[in-house]
């Protein structure tokens, strides 16, 4: 038998929905807030403009904002973006939302739990061993390799981590795509 992959098959994870935010709700002490729908509050003071989005709190539905600009001249923005925050355009919000630097201003983290699913479009033929998958990530969800590749498989995670050859660590969770080789069950 070769060592060679024989076959090549990709796995995308694809973003289902807006994860929830890790962020102390002020009332009631909670840990998750949701952005809901998605909606975006502009305030205009002068040639300046402040930017928000709300976000609610999963238990008490208090409403709060994080901060995406502050005191910005209005010429700074592209017409297509400041329509974008009047229309509380979806993807604009969810490009807000993923933004890294958004979450460190605003002291929040991304619970991606049920906001993510993994399409593996094909399943390895039972002669064609070793297989190579291909991972890509439409989007920066965080998860382990090994569990998403136990997951993909139908495989426990002791199962996938025997028949698994990568060059990624499989235990540190990664939001970047990566590959495996995939060898015969003996």
């Amino acid at each position: 038998m070769s060592s060679q992959p024989h076959s090549v098959l990709s796995w995308v994870v694809r973003r289902t929905g807006l994860p929830l935010l890790s962020s102390r709700c002020v009332a009631c002490r909670s840990e998750s807030a949701t952005a809901g729908e998605g909606r975006f509050r502009v305030n205009a003071n002068g040639h300046l403009l402040d930017v928000w989005l709300l976000v609610r709190c999963v238990s008490c539905d208090r409403t709060s904002k994080l901060t995406v600009h502050e005191r910005m001249p209005v010429r700074s923005f592209e017409p297509s973006v400041l329509d974008g925050y009047h229309a509380n355009d979806p993807e604009l919000v969810a490009s807000r939302l993923l933004d890294p630097l958004l979450a460190r201003r605003n002291r929040f983290t991304l619970d991606w739990t049920g906001a993510w699913r993994l399409d593996t479009l094909s399943a390895p033929s039972e002669e064609a061993w070793p297989v190579r998958v291909e991972v890509v990530f439409e989007d920066p969800v965080p998860v382990r390799p090994e569990r998403l590749i136990a997951r993909g498989l139908g495989l426990s995670r002791s199962e996938a981590a025997r028949r698994i050859k990568s060059d990624v660590s499989l235990r540190r969770p990664t939001s970047s795509g990566f590959a495996f080789t995939l060898v015969a069950d003996h």
